[in-house]
């Protein structure tokens, strides 16, 4: 195999995020122009919306449990295609139906890169490195969301604007398939093909021709290689139900603390405080600014610092800011009080809400992606890292769909006590169900598994006696 850049390998393998990114948030701009210009009812603006989610949910099911089968590079290659039609099909759609088909193609990809790339990412890095590589996915979401937003501002002044706005994402896409030619094979999946040479090289190349590394590592990996793919049955074994419950209870949590209402509706918080619409439009982007900085952040510190303390910490930042922005937008839009204190109110919001963002995108926003990575073993890796997926998607539609009805009932500051409380449920959670994975091998987490099935079925056998 020739010598290829780490870098340009981690990018490129990285660069769907920046597509899963750009196309989940651009809808937020260009929905103001579509409904318009195509004369939307609310169901229809609604279902514009949440065609990329319904999309990403069949693709996590569908292309992601097909990598064990056919290799990560090839699905992450058919991903970009599909990114592309995706993007220039809702880009021309002519009406409605029309574009919820090509939206929901285009969430299929969105689905399937979310599946595929924290899983090639982790199998391609080094255990002390794969933290921050893994999260480089994350970073480049945030980077695609932040792309949307600014597209968004860009083109808001043309008539067709929201074309622009949905056929950019065509770009990346050519460029993720072209650099994706380039990209190697996981050597994981290799192994698993028999061909051990072709492994040996990848290693060699992504650990610095590191040979005794690279020996143990491929050692390990043609012992656990000799099984079979797995199927359904094995990935809700008992061999297997810790690393489910991880992967289910991260993806389940990482969406009801809000995340995504506080990203996607940053803009009604800031107006519902008192900034003016352009104010908070351009609030969304330096919200977006700060994302991509604390991701990148967290990424540097990935693997310095144990993933369940990165968790809980964020819970608690998380929640408390919750509830202080909560409690301060209780008397932020009240005209019966004094002026001074409304505006005191609104500029405690505004920092309560900074801070929340702050702490998902150093915490819970890489973290999650990183570790369902991590924890299942070989023969069912893409399965159990597309079955979190889907969850995780499933789990984002539903809080997508319910928040402006909640939004209506509760009112925006008893809304996000009700997230805040969630944020420290995920406390419980954490402490009780999620293993460590940081500075370990995949083989040595999958290897711990096995240990701890053995030693719980010996127990079993015992007592029965």
């Amino acid at each position: 195999m020739k010598k290829i850049s780490t870098k340009f390998i981690y990018f490129f393998g990285a660069l769907g995020g920046l597509l899963f990114g750009y196309d989940t948030g651009v809808i937020s701009g260009a929905i103001l122009f579509i409904q318009k210009q195509l004369r939307l009812g609310s169901w229809q603006q609604g279902w514009v919306v949440s065609a990329v989610l319904l999309g990403a949910i069949l693709g996590s099911a569908i292309i992601g449990p097909s990598s064990d089968k056919y290799g990560r590079k090839r699905l992450l290659l058919l991903s970009s295609i599909i990114f592309f039609v995706g993007a220039v099909g809702s880009a021309f759609a002519p009406e409605f139906w029309t574009l919820i088909i090509f939206r929901i193609i285009l969430g299929m990809a969105v689905g399937a890169a979310s599946a595929l790339i924290p899983t090639y990412l982790a199998e391609l890095a080094p255990a002390d490195k794969r933290g921050g590589i893994s999260g480089l996915f994350q970073l480049m979401v945030m980077t695609g969301i932040l792309l949307a937003y600014i597209t968004n501002y860009i083109f808001s002044g043309l008539y067709t604007g929201w074309r622009w706005m949905l056929g950019f994402a065509a770009v990346p896409a050519i460029l993720l398939f072209c650099g994706g030619i380039l990209l190697p094979e996981s050597p994981r999946f290799l192994v698993k093909e028999n061909d051990i040479d072709a492994a040996k090289n990848v290693l060699l190349n992504m650990n610095n021709n590191n040979k005794k590394i690279v020996d143990t590592e491929l050692t390990q990996m043609i012992e656990q290689a000799n099984e079979k793919n797995g199927g359904w049955k094995e990935l809700f074994s008992p061999f297997v139900r810790p690393s489910l419950i991880i992967g289910i209870g991260l993806a389940i949590f990482q969406q009801v603390m809000g995340c995504n209402t506080v990203l996607y509706y940053a803009p009604t918080i800031f107006t519902d405080v008192g900034f003016g619409v352009a104010a908070a439009l351009l609030a969304h982007i330096g919200i977006g600014i700060f994302n991509v900085i604390v991701t990148a952040i967290a990424i540097a510190v990935m693997d310095k610092i144990d993933r369940t303390k990165m968790l809980i910490t964020g819970s608690i930042g998380m929640g408390l800011s919750l509830f202080i922005m909560s409690f301060t937008m209780k008397f932020s839009g009240q005209s019966s009080i004094a002026a001074i204190i409304c505006v005191i109110a609104a500029i405690i919001c505004v920092i309560a809400l900074t801070i929340y963002i702050a702490f998902f995108s150093a915490t819970w926003g890489p973290v999650m992606w990183v570790m369902i990575g991590e924890v299942f073993p070989l023969n069912i890796r893409g399965l159990g890292n597309s079955f979190s997926s889907v969850i995780n998607w499933t789990a984002n539609m539903i809080v997508s769909l319910t928040f402006p009805s909640l939004l209506d009932f509760f009112g925006t500051g008893s809304l996000f006590i009700i997230y805040g409380i969630l944020c420290f449920a995920s406390i419980w959670f954490v402490n009780k169900y999620v293993f460590e994975t940081r500075n370990r091998s995949l083989e040595e987490i999958e290897l711990t598994l096995r240990k701890q099935y053995i030693s719980k079925r010996g127990n079993q056998s015992k007592a029965s006696f």
